[in-house]
C-alpha cells in the first residue's frame, strides 16, 4: 500500500504521515525532511535554501528524484511531501490536507519559536517561491487538488481524526485493487 500525503507549510502533513505510517505499520517518507536536510548541509535556513533553489533547478529535481525513487523501492509506504502526490505514480490513495492560511502561520510560529508576523511573512515567502519553481520545473500548478483521492481540512479536524479517516480510506482503496 503507498500513500502519499500533501499539503502548504502548517497544514499539518508530516504529523498526520507520521500517524498513519505507525497506525499502518508504514515505512514514512518525508521530501520535508530531505529539504531540510539539504539546507542544512548548505547552513542555509529553509527560506534562503528555498531561494537557492530555485536558481538551481537540480536541487528540486534531486530531492523529488531522491524522494521518488526511495518510494518506487517500497511496496507499503507514506510518503508525505508537497508534490508526493504528483510524483508517486503507483500511489493508492492521494491525500491533500489543507487549513486557513492563518491557522497555519499560528501552527508554523509555534512550532519554530518565531513571532506571528514574521512566520507569516516567510511562508508566504516560501509558498510564492515554490510555487513558481513547481510552475517552471514541472509545470505543476500546487493549487491543482484533481490529482487527489481525498481533500481535508486541518483547520476543522485535529491530526488524530484525520489520520483515522486516510487510514480507514487506505485500507479501503486497498482491498479493490
Amino acid at each position: 500500500m503507498k500513500i502519499t500525503i500533501s499539503g502548504l507549510p502548517g497544514s499539518g502533513t508530516t504529523t498526520v504521515a507520521k500517524i498513519v505510517s505507525k497506525k499502518l505499520g508504514l515505512k514514512l517518507i518525508s521530501a520535508g525532511d530531505v529539504f531540510r536536510q539539504f539546507a542544512s548541509k548548505k547552513g542555509m535556513t529553509v527560506e534562503e535554501f528555498s531561494k537557492y533553489a530555485e536558481q538551481n533547478p537540480d536541487i528540486d529535481k534531486l530531492i523529488d528524484k531522491t524522494q521518488q525513487e526511495l518510494a518506487e523501492a517500497e511496496e507499503n509506504v507514506v510518503v508525505e511531501g508537497r508534490l508526493s502526490g504528483w510524483f508517486v505514480k503507483d500511489a493508492d490513495l492521494r491525500v491533500w490536507i489543507f487549513a486557513d492560511p492563518e491557522i497555519r502561520y499560528r501552527r508554523i510560529a509555534q512550532r519554530e519559536g518565531k513571532d506571528l508576523a514574521i512566520a507569516r511573512h516567510e511562508t508566504r515567502l516560501r509558498e510564492d517561491l515554490e510555487k513558481r519553481r513547481y510552475q517552471k520545473f514541472y509545470s505543476i500548478d500546487i493549487n491543482d487538488w484533481t490529482i487527489y483521492d481525498i481533500i481535508l481540512n486541518s483547520g476543522k479536524f485535529d491530526a488524530e481524526t484525520i489520520a483515522e479517516l486516510i487510514v480507514m480510506a487506505a485500507k479501503s482503496a486497498y482491498k479493490k485493487d
